[in-house]
């Protein structure tokens, strides 16, 4: 690999072209230039810094509700994000395990020194990818075809494809108090004319905010007046392909504490020093709804007494610890007396003070199902660029992003993952068919399949599409076929042994406090009372099975879930119907007669592909569609 670090005149042509150039280092800038690389693709990482290569500027976790998820998905098509958070995690927690499977998700602490250094290696080692340090101040654009970019040197860099992972970098500015300092995170160089570049062809351009709260010294803590969260004592990992990389018994504990009465009232009393709240008067970006700054919980929240925070530490390498829900844009001094009213925290030193970042993004209902934008051709975006927020959103986005770009250049059919397939087919399709005016995040609520798209399936659902877009090596799919095989064998199993009511087997099931047996019964449908388990059945040997736990979990899940399953499979059906009517790229909307107003503007905009997503627009109503229908079918004889 060629690392490039510097040019040696302003406004030369860099005598090597690429077919896919990725702009931006982070967690969509990864994953799109490993993905593009591996399918074979020459590509080029253009970032501001090379040390700051999957920085996480903000929380030090990789995954969460729904976000775990996403990383196993991010896994099952061949991205890396899983496997690197596996390599450098210092806890890891199943949440929801009390709950059922479709909410269950991972989370895992990581490292915020070895988690980039990691990625930084896995890079360098790539095949057909180089890196390079500079600011991306423009594109080559030639009758609105992307043709390459410009850097701020005026170097000019040619490929067929570019893909932007510009993060939170766009004219970006840190708040705090009655201050504004153009930066990006962590006093970073800000990217200041691509935002205006993009404005003027033709984009429309959104302004975001988000926000990172205090960093505390360790020793300055008082633990004891804490709540100690350990990780579990059972091994996960979010990769199918590695084992698990960390001592169960030697993970890093957080720790729980609440606001209290002195902290509201502090925050309260200073509420107009706030940068959202009065100490700057010029603020526009809109922040996310959900990782909202301690200041909008006090003031939205006025019921509540206190609120649930969490101890954080950074890394196993320097003493940070961060302040989990306690983001803020106050002013220094304020955030000294917020975070010594917090019970432990009194003697507690700041190690970096909180603050707000507010950046341009686009209107992600200017991109397409590909991420390939509708304004400039061969031009992608993929993370906060198109307005989401966190590190799984970005990484899932870049890996779409670098595939698809990749399969553009093979003149070959995007990859589109649908909502009933995959949470980052839901990501993707809100933004680019309801749009966001704040920071998007992936919950659980969002997704109507979610029990479909369980954290215990990822593989089951999208490996297949991998292995076809080339992320995926042979050994890799031969194992996930053999798993798919082990599978279908056990079911088969248990759907041919019978159990009868013998006493020796009712007896057993009285010990397993689950009603005997007065017939006959096969150990598939038994396995379907809630008390019963494939472990018990073993146990009790009423049942042989020399599968691994991944198997027997997995046809526990379907079994046991079977009507649910189906129900949603049949829902799911209906949903891919409407998918399939397909709605012509070169209609008028404006032939179209008796058309609700806000409805021809909306459909004019986003321009659905399908009937299915022009049903989820925001403002199109059922009596839109059906207009449109009757429309399709004695025009396009559809």
């Amino acid at each position: 690999m060629v690392e490039y670090k510097s040019r040696k005149k302003s406004g030369e042509i860099m005598s090597k072209d690429y077919e896919i150039i990725v702009v931006g280092g982070g967690h969509a800038g990864c994953e799109a230039a490993l993905a593009s690389s591996r399918i074979g693709h020459s590509t080029l990482l253009v970032t501001g810094n090379i040390k700051n290569i999957a920085t996480m500027p903000c929380n030090p976790s990789i995954g969460g509700s729904a976000k775990g998820i996403i990383v196993r998905e991010i896994d099952a098509l061949g991205g890396e994000m899983g496997i690197n958070a596996d390599k450098t995690l210092i806890q890891m927690k199943m949440l929801n395990s009390s709950k059922g499977p479709s909410v269950h998700s991972l989370r895992a602490q990581a490292d915020k020194v070895t988690y980039p250094k990691e990625m930084l290696k896995t890079l360098k080692k790539q095949k057909n990818l180089d890196l390079l340090e500079g600011m991306v101040e423009d594109l080559i654009v030639d009758n609105n075809i992307v043709k390459g970019i410009n850097l701020e040197d005026n170097t000019k860099i040619y490929s067929k494809c570019v893909i932007l992972t510009t993060g939170t970098y766009l004219k970006a500015d840190i708040l705090r108090g009655s201050t504004r300092t153009r930066s990006g995170p962590n006093g970073e160089k800000t990217s200041l004319h691509l935002s205006d570049k993009l404005k003027d062809y033709g984009f429309k351009i959104l302004r975001l905010k988000t926000g990172t709260p205090p960093r505390i010294q360790r020793d300055t803590i008082d633990f004891s007046k804490t709540k100690q969260e350990d990780g579990d004592k059972k091994q996960y990992t979010f990769s199918y392909d590695i084992e698990p990389q960390y001592n169960i018994e030697n993970q890093e504990p957080c720790y729980l504490i609440y606001t209290n009465e002195n902290t509201h009232k502090i925050i309260k009393d200073n509420l107009n020093k706030s940068s959202m709240y009065g100490g700057l008067n010029d603020i526009t970006g809109i922040g996310p709804r959900y990782c909202p700054s301690i200041e909008d919980k006090i003031t939205k929240f006025k019921d509540k007494e206190k609120h649930q925070l969490f101890l954080e530490p950074e890394s196993l390498f320097y003493d940070d610890i961060y302040l989990q829900g306690f983001s803020t844009s106050m002013p220094e001094d304020i955030q000294e007396l917020m975070v010594h009213s917090l019970s432990g925290l009194e003697n507690a030193k700041i190690l970096k003070y909180a603050y707000a970042i507010e950046y341009d993004a686009i209107y992600p209902t200017q991109i397409t199902a590909s991420l390939e934008t509708k304004i400039l051709k061969n031009l992608f975006t993929a993370g906060q660029i198109n307005g989401t927020s966190g590190y799984e959103e970005a990484a899932c986005q870049g890996l779409i992003a670098g595939i698809n770009a990749s399969l553009k250049i093979e003149n070959k059919k995007p990859l589109i993952l649908k909502r009933n397939e995959a949470y980052i087919g839901v990501l993707i399709d809100d933004l680019i068919t309801k749009g966001t005016t704040e920071p998007y995040r992936m919950l659980t609520s969002r997704a109507e399949y979610r029990l479909l798209l369980r954290h215990d399936n990822a593989d089951l659902r999208l490996r297949e599409y991998g292995y076809k877009v080339g992320l995926i090596p042979k050994e890799k799919y031969k194992k996930f076929q053999e798993k798919k095989e082990n599978i279908e064998r056990l079911k088969q199993t248990l759907k041919e042994t019978k159990i009868t009511p013998t006493k020796t087997t009712n007896n057993i099931l009285i010990k397993l406090k689950t009603p005997v047996l007065k017939d006959s019964i096969t150990l598939y449908n038994l396995l379907k009372r809630s008390e019963i388990t494939i472990e018990k059945l073993k146990e009790n040997n009423l049942l042989i099975s020399n599968y691994n736990k991944e198997v027997e979990e997995q046809v526990e899940i379907q079994i046991k879930y079977e009507g649910y399953i189906l129900k949603t499979e049949r829902e799911a059906l209906k949903m891919l119907k409407n998918e399939e009517k397909e709605i012509p790229s070169n209609i008028d909307y404006s032939k179209i007669k008796n058309l609700a107003s806000e409805a021809r503007q909306k459909l004019e905009e986003i321009r659905p592909n399908s009937i299915g997503q022009a049903i989820r627009i925001s403002g199109v109503n059922p009596s839109d569609i059906s207009i449109l229908m009757v429309y399709l079918r004695k025009n396009y004889n559809e």
